[in-house]
């Protein structure tokens, strides 16, 4: 007797509902989880609302729009980083429905639900979406950009030219990987006969002007810094390393898609049971140029994004693991025929509820676990608000005036300059890196230094002091962490450079 679960029942008649469904689900999970157990944000996180503060044109951290839509979020939100983490689960959400919306076009709704399902399990367990930045934006623009030039190319709709310049320049506001995302694009255009057809027409010089004004300001930066140029190639004798990291950044994509590995296993028929009779999600016959398109878009980021990463030693795939896995749960959607059987469905569900839930759990065992086993500091548990707070207050207390730039240690800086009334960050380590404010700047319009105390003295060290050296250490701040576990009190140790006049 066939059994059809209420899921599956869905899938074939609401897709839809089911996407909206387990999508909002998922990214609930990633809105509130941070908010209970993380005490800073995760990442680099603060650093990316210090720099989007400044509303610079371009950073050595790459195009702009990303740190800006971060401090749009954080102000909306009355200076609460609720705002960044509602930012990166709207983007979330906005990458999975336009992966539905290309699924849909290629293999239907229903089997279009399957690669939604099984491009989740990759995507959340490579790369969580709470560190909202340039990885994190370009998540969605890929998949529209994708969506768009599958209108274009095969079903030759010419009204998505106009959305199609939109993505591209927003990309290039967003990444500096646009570019080879954009060619890979280009490329697959050209190949195809279909794509060389839809390049004849005007209106690709038109969309061309867009891209172009939309990414104006930020290529001029690049021009007036001279970042125009690509790193240096490695030597030949560092080659082999290169290669080999190539091989390991490569090797890390393919363990991420372990998921959708298993659950293909799972349903197998070498784990059928006899006499089953499962139920089938049925679409109709593929388009060739649309196999084409999923398989391309499928292997060509990994691929290439790992040999860039091999080439300059970079530690992640270039362009990110969500951008590289993208279409992975679609390639094996469209490989697998057009009549899908799903065996063992209530096994099937409960591995893919543990893939998706999995990165979640293990962030809430970290949080509360991990300093009870370990030395180890975990970044997310520094009490950002109470240190942010204590620093503002202080420092207002001694000069009457509000704080206006904070240096020192990088983390604990990033995290003073988020948490009290925005005051500019300055790198004083790297000051290039921070243009809005130099040293000489700092010293005279005043500030807070701050470092990690090796003793009760709060002495600085040496390259801080050797930076400020007028410095008059204050009597050290000791900050519970939210779990302390093996760990030492944070203490803090920290000095007022006052203002001039």
């Amino acid at each position: 007797m066939r059994f059809t679960s209420l899921v599956v029942e869905l899938i074939r008649a609401r897709p839809r509902l089911v996407v909206w469904i387990v999508v909002l689900a998922q990214a609930a999970i990633w809105l509130f989880l941070p908010l209970i157990v993380y005490g800073s944000p995760p990442g680099n996180l603060a650093t990316v609302l210090a720099f989007g503060r400044e509303y610079q044109v371009g950073t050595d951290m790459g195009p702009p729009l990303s740190f800006w839509l971060a401090d749009i979020a954080y102000r909306a939100a009355g200076n609460h980083v609720f705002g960044v983490y509602l930012l990166a689960q709207i983007c979330e959400i906005a990458t999975f429905i336009a992966l539905y919306q290309l699924a849909r076009a290629i293999v239907g709704g229903p089997q279009g639900v399957l690669a939604v399902l099984l491009s989740m399990t990759v995507v959340v367990f490579s790369s969580p979406s709470v560190e909202f930045g340039p990885l994190i934006l370009a998540r969605p623009l890929w998949a529209l950009l994708l969506l768009h030039s599958w209108q274009l190319i095969g079903q030759n709709r010419r009204s998505a030219w106009f959305a199609w310049s939109i993505d591209c320049g927003l990309l290039l506001l967003t990444t500096p990987a646009a570019i080879g995302m954009i060619l890979l694009v280009a490329g697959f255009a050209v190949a195809t006969e279909r794509g060389r057809r839809t390049l004849r027409a005007v209106d690709p010089i038109y969309a061309l002007l867009v891209v172009i004004v939309l990414a104006l300001p930020y290529l001029i930066w690049l021009v007036r810094a001279d970042a125009l140029s690509l790193p240096p190639l490695p030597a030949a004798a560092d080659l082999g390393a290169r290669a080999t990291r190539w091989g390991i950044v490569l090797g890390g994509l393919i363990v991420a898609t372990a998921a959708i590995v298993l659950l293909v296993i799972l349903n197998s028929r070498w784990f059928a049971r006899e006499k089953e009779d499962p139920p089938i999600i049925y679409r109709p016959p593929v388009d060739p140029l649309g196999q084409q398109f999923v398989y391309f878009f499928a292997f060509a980021p990994g691929i290439v994004g790992s040999f860039v990463s091999g080439l300059f030693n970079l530690d992640r795939v270039f362009g990110g693991a969500g951008v590289a896995l993208l279409m992975s749960g679609l390639a094996v959607v469209v490989a697998s025929g057009d009549l899908i059987r799903l065996r063992r469905q209530r096994l099937l569900r409960s591995v893919w509820a543990l893939a998706v839930a999995a990165p979640a759990a293990l962030a809430l065992v970290m949080a509360l676990f991990l300093p009870w086993t370990s030395t180890t500091e975990l970044a997310t548990s520094l009490p950002s608000a109470a240190i942010g707070r204590f620093f503002d207050d202080s420092y207002e207390r001694r000069t009457n005036q509000r704080l206006r730039a904070v240096a020192g240690d990088p983390e604990l800086a990033s995290l003073i300059a988020m948490q009290a009334r925005r005051p500019h960050l300055l790198l004083d380590a790297a000051p290039r890196r921070t243009p809005w404010l130099s040293i000489a700047k700092f010293n005279e319009t005043g500030g807070v230094v701050v470092w990690r105390a090796q003793d009760t003295a709060g002495t600085p060290p040496p390259e801080i002091a050797q930076r400020f050296p007028n410095l008059v250490p204050e009597v050290p701040r000791s900050f519970d962490r939210l779990v302390n576990g093996r760990l030492p009190t944070l203490r803090i140790g920290w000095a007022i450079v006052r203002p001039k006049g």
